[in-house]
């Protein structure tokens, strides 16, 4: 049903592609990329007697993040966020040791609104949703535990381009998910929830073709 729900959205905003080639500029090319460094900041909201007491928390790191936007317009836009499998470090204990290693591949897919009247400057507003796919699932604890398969939720995004031409600019970007997951012993009692939520500040390049 999670993928489904993301399945769902992006055949969605796949239906508003019609509109391009009416309203897009036939002059212009309707795709743009980006590469960004991201921050992820996990917000390690707890609950549950293993999470809350073990005091169980995922570490904060920098990944390498690709998108892909394609405009319907110009002010009307779809972005999808992408990037590898990333190893996130969780961590337990007052000391905050290593508990053990996840993998998460968090592709979001957003619609935008683009200002586009500030000349070089053109800010954007996005909302969509986040399909997380957790795998190495079992390397918490020696074995011990471990965490749920998957992660739906939504996602919002402001951000800005700064056009140095028609073609390159530099982008700065900061989104925020929802994003959790359970997490289970080996004899399969859930020991609660590990609330994510990152915020994802990045900084990186555009190229617009």
């Amino acid at each position: 049903m999670r993928l489904k729900s993301l399945v769902v959205a992006m055949a969605a905003v796949a239906s508003l592609a019609p509109i391009a080639s009416q309203a897009q500029s036939a002059s212009e090319n309707p795709w743009m990329v980006r590469v960004r460094a991201t921050d992820l900041i996990w917000q390690n909201g707890q609950s549950g007697a293993v999470v809350q007491g073990a005091n169980v928390k995922a570490a904060n790191k920098v990944i390498p993040e690709f998108d892909v936007s394609y405009f319907f317009t110009k002010n009307i836009a779809a972005e999808l966020v992408l990037t590898y499998p990333q190893t996130i470090q969780i961590n337990a204990g007052a000391s905050q040791s290593q508990l053990g290693t996840i993998k998460a591949l968090p592709p979001s897919l957003l619609l935008q609104y683009h200002f586009t009247e500030l000349g070089a400057l053109k800010p954007y507003v996005g909302a969509g949703v986040n399909y997380t796919i957790f795998s190495s699932r079992n390397n918490l604890g020696n074995g011990a535990y471990s965490v749920g398969a998957s992660s739906v939720g939504a996602v919002g995004q402001v951000g800005a381009d700064y056009m140095l031409d028609k073609n390159w600019g530099l982008n700065l970007d900061v989104k925020y998910a929802t994003m959790s997951t359970v997490v289970t012993s080996a004899a399969g009692v859930n020991g609660g929830t590990l609330t994510l939520n990152p915020w994802m500040p990045s900084v990186g390049v555009t190229y617009k073709f």
